[in-house]
């Protein structure tokens, strides 16, 4: 099929300015309730296990109690479970049982339920009417956003809870589906009524149910909201594609993809043992993913990996690899994946010219695989990453505490170019339109700062390789915590940004300012913003494959995510903190 690849590679030209994201609503972590497991990945594991049992039996709603019984006893035994989470259970058999039939039902026949307990209480300025909350899209919470992105897929949604409004909403006969967010209870007293009518009801248990700081598992709402049969990406087996790109680096996938390395030939297996060395393997795995979605479009079976896409995926490793060797040697660092780095092995210039070969070896993967814009690409990227590096070593030869947004621009142009280059050789390969092409530079921009937020953040709390505080380089922590201390604190992360390096004393003082000042705080609310600037810029996109895998690409990326509210048990408090709310939604603006 002919493409437009006019522009594919964007021209040279002046980068816009740098616009920081609206704020999100905060969301923050509150123990499970003792009949739902408490870690996210045991709740993952559970449903996985569901919808395998489910597919593998052959199980079709409605369920009538005794096989929805039978059914969660048996996924509660396989996972190794205490049936003392059987009711939770119990809700993800039945969405598996109903999320084909879901899928095939049109958006604008679907109703979304929302309980009012994720609001702000004490400030949300919503009237009521007899079906629930009228939402003012204060953004206090995030019920707007999961409202507005509801309605404007064409659902018909009620910010309300109880089984009477579910009733009514079925018995108007203009509802077909219903997608819900409600605690355990109410969900039990809603089932009967589905069953009755056989309307599909997909439902995410609220994980307290005391409706105080109610807490979800926001990216399994997301999902069912934007569940389609268009959207491809459900049937998709994103772990399986992973662990899939991860095999393509051991020694004898890289043989068959890269040729095999002659044994006399010292830089090459120098190189060749780089790439094969750990490592994530994100770059590799988007180009993968996007592909898939791309061609999944276009066929009823699950595509294949061809040898072009393969090629082209290690050749974005290789590019990664070499820049870590040569960031290494430019930041000083001695270790990379709990282990010595290169240049501590074979020397400087050694490491140096084994990360030129690994971009020759990029370059020439990417020209075997036959797709010259891809080419075009990657040079458009590394030219724009060095750029980026230039800014932060120039930066670092006489260091002054520099503007948020100054550092948030070098992250754009270091992480975002290499997720851009990612996702964007995915799409040539996968044959996308220019217009797919713009999406995708804004969601890699978005995704890009995110990420290195998250790294910063990771840093400043001992969980990675690097130490940005110890040895006082360019960091979004220290940014804010100048930005952010007053008097003298703020003169001694000065000091220590301008000496380039800090002692344990001072370390441990740069980690009282932060934590005095609200620093991880202001981070967390930036790397929340991005994260969610991601998601809405992919609203643009033609494809339903495509924009459902790179939304939960953001979930594979940045783990589970909760919503974050307030609640009350009585209608009476609710409607006695209507004014308040209104007055102090208006003073905070």
């Amino acid at each position: 099929m002919a493409t437009d690849t006019s522009n594919y590679a964007a021209e040279t030209q002046v980068i816009p300015l740098l616009q920081l994201p609206a704020q999100v609503p905060r969301q923050t972590y509150r123990p499970a309730q003792s009949n739902i497991p408490d870690d996210k990945a045991v709740r993952v594991r559970l449903k996985r296990v569901a919808e395998e049992h489910v597919k593998r039996v052959g199980a079709v709603p409605p369920l009538t109690l005794d096989e929805l019984t039978e059914h969660t006893a048996a996924v509660l035994a396989e996972a190794g479970l205490d049936p003392i989470y059987g009711d939770y259970a119990s809700i993800l058999v039945s969405n598996a049982a109903w999320r084909d039939s879901l899928a095939r039902i049109p958006y604008e026949r679907r109703l979304l339920l929302i309980p009012k307990c994720l609001r702000v209480e004490e400030k949300c300025p919503a009237p009521f009417d007899e079906f629930g909350l009228l939402c003012k899209e204060c953004g206090l919470c995030s019920i707007q956003d999961l409202t507005v992105e509801a309605e404007r897929l064409g659902y018909a949604v009620l910010v309300a809870e109880g089984s009477a409004i579910v009733r009514s909403m079925i018995e108007t006969g203009k509802i077909e589906a219903i997608v819900g967010v409600s605690c355990i209870n109410v969900l039990e007293k809603c089932f009967p009524h589905m069953e009755a009518a056989s309307i599909p009801g997909v439902a995410i248990p609220l994980l307290q149910d005391d409706c105080v700081n109610t807490t979800v598992d926001l990216d399994w709402v997301w999902d069912l909201i934007h569940l389609t049969s268009d959207d491809k990406t459900y049937r998709l087996d994103l772990d399986a594609l992973k662990t899939t790109v991860r095999g393509w680096f051991a020694s004898d996938e890289l043989d068959e993809i890269m040729g095999p390395v002659d044994v006399e030939d010292v830089t090459a297996r120098i190189a060749r043992d780089t790439l094969e060395k750990g490592g994530k393997r994100w770059r590799p795995y988007l180009a993968a993913c996007t592909y898939m979605a791309l061609e999944t479009d276009r066929r009823d079976t699950e595509p294949n990996l061809t040898a072009a896409v393969r090629k082209a995926a290690v050749a974005i490793e290789c590019f990664h690899k070499a820049s870590l060797i040569h960031d290494d040697i430019e930041d000083g660092d001695d270790r990379r994946y709990d282990s010595p780095a290169l240049h501590t092995e074979v020397g400087v210039p050694v490491a140096l010219n084994a990360g030129d070969f690994l971009v020759g070896e990029g370059y020439r993967l990417l020209a075997e695989a036959g797709r010259p814009e891809a080419v075009a690409i990657a040079a458009e990227g590394h030219v724009t990453l060095s750029r980026g590096q230039g800014r932060e070593l120039l930066w670092a030869r006489d260091p002054q505490p520099p503007a948020s947004l100054q550092v948030l621009d070098i992250f754009r142009q270091k992480t975002a170019a290499a997720f851009e280059v990612a996702l964007r050789i995915g799409a040539i390969f996968g044959g996308a339109d220019a217009a797919t092409h713009d999406v995708l530079r804004k969601y890699s921009e978005s995704l890009g700062i995110a990420y290195q937020i998250k790294d910063d953040i990771d840093d400043f709390r001992g969980e990675a390789d690097s130490n940005d505080l110890d040895q006082v380089r360019l960091s979004l922590i220290l940014t804010i915590a100048h930005k952010r201390a007053e008097g003298g604190d703020r003169d001694r992360v000065a000091s220590a940004i301008r000496s380039g390096a800090a002692d344990p004393a001072e370390t441990e003082e740069i980690r009282r300012i932060a934590e005095e000042y609200g620093v991880l705080d202001k981070a967390e609310d930036l790397l929340a913003a991005y994260r969610e600037d991601a998601v809405r810029s992919l609203r643009f996109l033609a494809s339903p494959t495509l924009k459902g895998l790179m939304r939960r690409i953001v979930g594979k990326i940045f783990g589970e995510t909760l919503i974050e509210g307030y609640c009350s048990e009585f209608e009476t408090r609710n409607a006695a903190s209507r004014a308040a709310g209104a007055d102090a939604a208006a003073g905070s603006l």
